[in-house]
């Protein structure tokens, strides 16, 4: 009887379970969902990759745009609107090539022969051909023609100026407050996609409360300054696109700097900016010097002198016949004998400077003004092979005064590597960070010998 108990009560163990019958309704329910959730979630994900991320990145990641980089050699535009030749066409660093283009051009046959001159030029045929020279009568006409296209470069080249105004805050003998105005012109050096960079001088907008830019059709906008060399007195401006309007943006044009290696005496340059004080000038001529130097501090650099008239106040730049910018337009660089014509600095000198400043990097400075021992002055004068120091700013404190430096010395090598020229020494300091120890070796005069000896900077910036 027990054991018939046992057995009921244990029963269920022999009972098979079933499983649950599986509804597909909801399996359905349950496929479709997680598939909906995919689809939103990979939406969400390239909607993310696609619109946030680029945003996240112009915030958080200094953008290519914000580094402005100048090519040793740009083309410009070449005027096709006034039927100038096309850039495809033009020759690199051949100054000769367009005087023969026109010529042939002239003689109505004369393509094969520019195309014969081509091809010798490359190395095919080592022959040339004797040159054929055509006499024309000129007419009053034919120097018109010519003005008009000098002046339509002019022109064209005067989308890249505005002018550049500084408001300053003043006060008079009674106390009462008055705002002066400074004015000079501006070449638009870049486009980094969220401002223009302008080039100016700097003493247009020194202790300015506000900086205006005025384009070429009127249209005035805010600026502020992004930096400044206190060494050559040039500055860069900027101006956020977001403050321009569409419309001026269609009238304006970002400048070329040019090559100025090849500009000497006799090239045809035309002066643009406001080189007689009024604003939009065109003025053509020749360059009457190109072999002059202007000792900076730290380093020196070619003067372009003119035949053109010019102001003490003027201001911009020279271009060349492709419309680039060769020289800019400073005239407190200019000698006494000067101050009536248009001066302008070499831009091919000035480039990594104003690389420099567009990207927001301050001018390394050590405060002396020098010149290269040339061959000739050290069997002239018996003074060693380096770079002279003509003088130290001693006006105000300079890392070259209170490095002991001297004028007379003779600064043989940089941080351990050998410099022989100006040149060899502004391109090594300008590799310097301010704040930056430079170890300096320099030759001393010591009665009848020169002692070595070892000066130790700190690189600065000028203000």
């Amino acid at each position: 009887m027990g054991e018939h108990h046992n057995n009921e009560e244990f029963s269920f163990i022999k009972e098979q379970i079933k499983e649950r019958p599986v509804n597909k309704r909801k399996l359905l329910h349950k496929i479709l969902w997680v598939a909906l959730c995919g689809a939103v979630f990979g939406a969400a994900a390239c909607i993310t990759f696609v619109v946030v991320k680029p945003k996240l990145e112009m915030l958080t990641e200094p953008q290519p745009g914000q580094t402005v980089r100048i090519p040793e050699n740009q083309k410009g535009w070449h005027g096709q609107d006034i039927g100038l030749e096309d850039e495809s066409q033009k020759k690199d660093d051949d100054p000769g090539e367009s005087a023969s283009k026109q010529d042939n051009e002239s003689q109505g046959d004369g393509e094969t022969s520019g195309q014969d001159d081509k091809s010798e030029a490359s190395g095919e045929d080592e022959s040339q051909p004797e040159p054929v020279y055509i006499e024309r009568d000129l007419k009053a006409e034919d120097y018109q023609e010519l003005q008009n296209k000098l002046y339509a470069i002019g022109k064209r080249g005067n989308r890249s100026v505005v002018t550049v105004t500084g408001v300053k805050n003043n006060t008079d003998w009674f106390d009462s407050a008055y705002e002066s105005e400074n004015q000079a012109s501006g070449i638009i050096i870049a486009d980094t996609e969220k401002e223009l960079l302008i080039l100016t001088e700097r003493k247009v907008i020194d202790n300015a409360a506000a900086i205006s830019i005025t384009f070429i059709n009127d249209t005035e906008v805010p600026a502020s300054l992004k930096k400044y060399d206190g060494n050559t007195g040039i500055a860069i401006i900027s101006v956020a696109l977001e403050d321009i309007p569409q419309e001026t943006l269609g009238k304006i044009d970002v400048a070329v700097m040019g090559n100025s290696v090849p500009v000497n005496q006799g090239t045809v340059v035309i002066a643009i900016g406001s080189p007689l004080g009024a604003t939009y000038s065109i003025l053509c001529g020749t360059v009457t010097s190109s072999d002059n130097t202007v000792s900076a501090w730290d380093s020196s650099y070619t003067i372009f002198t003119t035949d053109i008239m010019g102001s003490s106040q003027g201001s911009g730049a020279l271009i060349n016949l492709d419309g680039e910018v060769v020289g800019l337009v400073m005239q407190g660089y200019s000698s006494e004998g000067d101050q009536n014509t248009i001066t302008a600095l070499s831009i091919s000198q000035l480039k990594g400077i104003i690389e420099d400043l567009s990207s927001g990097r301050a001018i390394p400075y050590l405060g002396v003004k020098v010149s290269t021992v040339t061959d000739e002055i050290v069997e002239e004068y018996g003074l060693p092979k380096g770079v002279y120091i003509k003088s130290v700013e001693t006006d105000e404190p300079s890392p070259a005064m209170e490095a002991g430096l001297l004028e007379g010395d003779v600064i043989v090598a940089m941080n351990g590597e050998a410099v022989l020229t100006v040149e060899e020494y502004t391109k090594r300091l300008q590799a310097l960070e301010p704040e930056q120890q430079m170890i300096l070796t320099v030759l001393r005069q010591n009665g009848k010998e020169y002692a070595e000896l070892e000066c130790s900077a700190t690189v600065g910036v000028r203000q």
